[in-house]
């Protein structure tokens, strides 16, 4: 039997992207001593990998396909096929950014005033290169954990740090100065295995399962009934991603109008329909949009 080797990143992205793959209708079980998840599909096995390392050993076939950060496939400089962006994160639905990040009493508040400094991190190529490619002199050290502390207590001039909302920083009283990256998850695949049809084929298949899961985030279905009368009225209420889909009921006087919504509109909306004229109103949750 052929076999597809899957990264799961182990740490933030872990269980959010476990509970993508049930969306998409793939289960992995594991306990916490584990590095080697259940997965109920015969044809995967599933590998615990740290984010930092997942495109590395894509890059070298130990993996087939796994999920990591677009910043570690740029701070490897890893030789992957980006197969999908999956814009989701430990905490939030939205890309999240690295920042060069100051104490609010620094004298530093541009790029170029980094001249001649020390800026402590974890993405540290990248954050070499950045500079160097801009002409800007400075030293740059890895951190091994607490990266905005050292900059709080004075140890290093700057820090380079991700944030999705930037409450930490704002919490420790300190200052986003200038943004050198965006970042977001990635769906990645060894070229070898991209190129294998057997392969090719499950990785497009897992790619449209999930990110079928993360277009239903925050959506619902809204199901309803109504009159031939209030028909034109109550479609014109229902925001949708397309066109609303109605279909005539057994009595040529009636519809049925179905429909996809943003879960945030719909204790708004469904008073209003029902104001229109609509009945027999439900709403469903979501596991894919494709």
């Amino acid at each position: 039997m052929k076999i597809l080797k899957l990264g799961i990143p182990k740490g933030s992205l872990e269980a959010n992207t476990v509970e993508l793959f049930k969306k998409a209708g793939w289960r992995i079980s594991y306990d916490s001593r584990s590095y080697f998840p259940d997965i109920d599909d015969d044809e995967i096995v599933c590998s615990l990998v740290r984010a930092q390392e997942m495109s590395r050993y894509v890059e070298e076939g130990n993996i087939d396909l796994g999920l990591t950060g677009k910043d570690w496939i740029i701070e490897n400089d890893s030789k992957v096929v980006a197969v999908q962006d999956l814009v989701y994160s430990k905490s939030s639905a939205r890309p999240a950014k690295w920042v060069l990040v100051v104490r609010q009493d620094s004298p530093i508040h541009a790029i170029e005033d980094m001249e001649g400094k020390r800026i402590s991190t974890e993405l540290v190529n990248f954050t070499k290169r950045y500079f160097r490619e801009r002409n800007i002199h400075v030293s740059v050290e890895f951190s091994w954990g607490a990266t905005e502390a050292k900059v709080v207590e004075g140890l290093v001039d700057a820090v380079v740090e991700v944030t999705e909302t930037g409450s930490t920083i704002r919490a420790n009283k300190l200052r986003i100065v200038h943004e050198l990256m965006t970042t977001n998850t990635q769906l990645i695949a060894n070229q070898t295995a991209w190129e294998d049809p057997w392969k090719r084929q499950k990785i497009e298949q897992i790619r449209t399962l999930l990110n079928g899961s993360l277009q239903a985030l925050g959506k619902v279905g809204l199901k309803l009934n109504v009159s031939r009368e209030n028909l034109g009225r109550v479609v014109l209420l229902l925001p949708s991603l397309k066109a609303p889909t109605i279909s005539s009921l057994y009595s040529e006087e009636w519809f049925a109008v179905e429909t996809i919504v943003s879960a945030g509109i719909v204790r708004d909306l469904i008073p209003v329909l029902r104001d229109a004229g609509a009945e027999g109103i439900i709403e469903y949750p979501l596991n894919k949009v494709i």
